[in-house]
């Protein structure tokens, strides 16, 4: 079983309250818009990353992390972008890759608001886990985390943080 801290949008902010939580976790996921890559270099020496870059990421955070990640976590297929879109509703950019060949859990950031979606359609968990940083308009700072074990997401938790700013 792993337990997998996710988050996102953080705009080069971390905090402890933020890292209590990573140091929980056997693998953190980032799904975008690091910013300072200071957030990320923290994490990893705290735990396993797996990360993407959002929009507002620069050559660094680009160079470093892909545009998309596809991987398999205790035989769970897992595809993470910044930008996806939503059930019925995915980034075009995706939409045909992934009707073709959906993942069992797909991420995506950039809205900064905390979503979990069932996708019927493409028997997919969609998940978005709003914002950990202070930058944006969301007034909760949010992450997810679950647990992956055997081909099964279980104990899915939204943990909130504190109020931006």
């Amino acid at each position: 079983m792993k337990k997998i801290l996710l988050l996102s949008d953080t705009h080069s902010y971390i905090d402890a309250q933020i890292l209590k939580f990573v140091k929980q976790a056997d693998e953190v996921w980032h799904a975008g818009d690091i910013g300072n890559l200071n957030v990320t270099d923290t994490i990893q020496k705290l735990k396993p990353l797996r990360a993407v870059f959002g929009n507002i990421d620069d050559k660094d955070a680009r160079s470093e992390f892909p545009l998309d990640l596809k991987f398999e976590v205790e035989k769970v297929p897992v595809w993470m972008t910044h930008i996806g879109g939503y059930p019925n509703r995915y980034n075009q950019r995706i939409r045909e890759e992934i009707q073709k060949n959906p993942p069992k859990i797909f991420i995506a950031g950039h809205s900064h608001i905390l979503k979990v979606q069932y996708d019927k359609t493409l028997n997919l968990l969609h998940l978005n886990p709003g914002a950990a940083g202070n930058h944006g308009f969301h007034k909760i700072r949010t992450m997810l985390r679950f647990c992956l074990e055997n081909g099964e997401i279980k104990n899915l938790e939204i943990i909130e943080l504190a109020k931006r700013g």
